[in-house]
């Protein structure tokens, strides 16, 4: 059995933009500035120009291949199935975290009103016993909703686009109406004239859930396989909701610094705290006196979450189903149900993912491991672009990436950059999920289970390098490191270590077979 082709252009953008925009617009704001004060809306540039040129390369390549599960596939197709398994392990597991992530923000602005679902424990907000109870029964709710029905998945999609959307438009509009306090924006300026003001933009965009704002264009590539108009709705929903999504969040980050009282920086952004502050745009509202939109960000609160959460289910059952078509996990992951939805891989990720409130507790602590891996799963994109411009120089491609040799290593630069400023407390986290990973290779391996012709060992040895140079300049680096490298000289090390993996990878490229040719022709085949 296969996918449907069931998306169009408009229902694939909504797609995207509703699972970007999630619990982010509700927490980045307040934890970007507390790490960058006003200088918050360049962090907000800075990863939202970044991840658009990231996203162009996925674009390109979405469209040559349309396939389900891009993030598994596509490695496949240029290295082989050692690399393939590498990157989409990492993506999967990245992914994974995302729907309990939405999960706990819905569940941390609701104890504002219901205190037994959260205790603090250090500051942090964890989970009670209820907690968990109600967060299973949003996990599942997310599960049934994507099992059922398309028409509802759809619908349903909709609704949470249209409400969050409007809700968003209104908060920025009323904040700066009724509070907009000019002064806040005074270290802006000093900030980007200063080495530690330029640390503090770049950690704010890498650990301030500027970089999580941004992760939904993804779902673009995983759901290529399942789209109508390909050439149109690919390009358009993976590269238009980061355009989209970037205005929307610079609007609210300048709403939010304007709206602060001059009061609560007293000891500087750092220290920046409010009534309400666990719910920072519904904290500002109440502080205002503004009673019908902290009802209405409450609501949104549960909405925008629900929505981001809803489309990850969506869109990371379609990795695990890709994985399990190449033999990394059970066949039996590939199980679609009369609406052509994976419902065993779904399910599989339901239990998962409720162990992730274990090891990962509070918002912060999730997001933090989501962009460290999924940045890496990003790599990708430019590399195996280059790869199958020189494979496949004359073959049909309806979207054309312009300048992709230029594109392509800035591209592959960002990448590394934004992993190495997740800092080294979540690098070396990543590295031993990435060794379990292996540990599941090697059985799949061993069971003689991989659908490949060949398992690419050879052209997967730049892997080695690669992710043992992040963790070790991330070890060495001024972001949580030894500062050994210093903040300054760590852009340069970085440049030089992406140039010399860049053209590694794409020297070690597999040659493209009579196989991957026929997977294209089936994917463009199956309208």
């Amino acid at each position: 059995m296969t996918f449907s082709r069931r998306f169009t252009p408009i229902s694939l953008l909504m797609i995207s933009i509703n699972g970007m925009v999630g619990s982010a617009w509700l927490f980045a704001p307040l934890y970007a500035a507390k790490i960058a004060g006003p200088a918050a809306i360049i962090a907000w540039l800075i990863g939202g120009i970044a991840t658009a040129i990231i996203a162009l390369t996925f674009a390109e390549l979405s469209v040559l291949f349309p396939v389900a599960g891009g993030s598994a596939q596509i490695p496949q197709m240029s290295h082989g199935a050692f690399t393939s398994f590498i990157v989409s392990w990492i993506a999967w597991l990245s992914a994974l975290t995302m729907a309990p992530i939405e999960v706990q923000a819905i569940l941390q602005y609701a104890s504002t009103y219901f205190t037994s679902l959260i205790n603090l424990e250090n500051g942090v907000p964890v989970l009670t016993g209820i907690g968990m109870f109600s967060a299973t029964v949003l996990m599942l709710t997310f599960c049934l909703i994507n099992i059922v029905s398309y028409k509802g998945l759809v619908r349903f999609n909709f609704v949470i686009f249209s409400f969050k959307i409007l809700v968003i438009v209104l908060t920025v509009i009323i904040l700066m109406r009724t509070s907009f306090n000019t002064a806040n924006f005074a270290g802006v300026l000093p900030t980007t004239f200063s080495l530690t003001g330029w640390q503090a933009i770049l950690t704010a965009v890498a650990t301030g859930g500027i970089a999580f704002a941004f992760t939904g264009f993804k779902h673009g590539v995983e759901l290529a396989g399942e789209t109508k108009n390909q050439a149109v709705a690919i390009p358009l929903a993976i590269v238009g909701s980061v355009i989209g999504c970037l205005i929307l969040y610079i609007g609210l980050q300048v709403a939010f610094i304007g709206a602060i009282s001059p009061h609560s920086l007293v000891h500087g952004w750092e220290y920046l705290s409010f009534a309400g502050d666990i719910g920072p745009f519904a904290g500002l509202a109440a502080g205002l006196g503004l009673v019908f939109l902290v009802k209405l960000l409450y609501i949104d609160a549960t909405v925008s979450p629900a929505g981001a959460g809803l489309i990850y289910v969506t869109s990371t059952a379609r990795i695990l189903y890709a994985m399990s078509q190449i033999g990394y996990l059970p066949s039996s992951l590939q199980y679609l149900n009369k609406q052509n939805f994976p419902v065993a891989a779904i399910l599989l990720n339901f239990v998962l993912g409720m162990f992730l409130f274990l090891p990962l507790p509070g918002w912060q602590a999730m997001v933090s491991f989501l962009v460290s891996g999924m940045v890496i799963s990003y790599a990708m994109g430019p590399i195996a672009l280059l790869c199958m411009r020189l494979e496949m120089p004359d073959e049909k491609r309806g979207f054309r990436l312009p300048a992709a040799n230029i594109i392509c290593p800035l591209a592959f630069y960002f990448c590394n950059l934004l992993s190495y400023w997740c800092g080294w407390e979540t690098i070396y986290k990543l590295a031993i999920a990435m060794l379990i990973g292996l540990v599941f290779f090697a059985v799949s391996l061993l069971r003689g289970k991989l659908t490949v012709p060949t398992l690419g060992v050879k052209s997967g040895l730049w892997m080695g390098p690669y992710l043992s140079g992040l963790v070790l300049i991330s070890y060495l680096g001024a972001f949580g490191g030894k500062n050994i490298i210093p903040f300054g000289w760590d852009f340069l090390v970085i440049g030089i270590f992406s140039l010399a993996i860049l053209y590694l990878a794409v020297k070690n490229r597999v040659s493209v077979s009579e196989q991957v040719k026929d997977l294209r022709l089936a994917a463009i085949s199956t309208f």
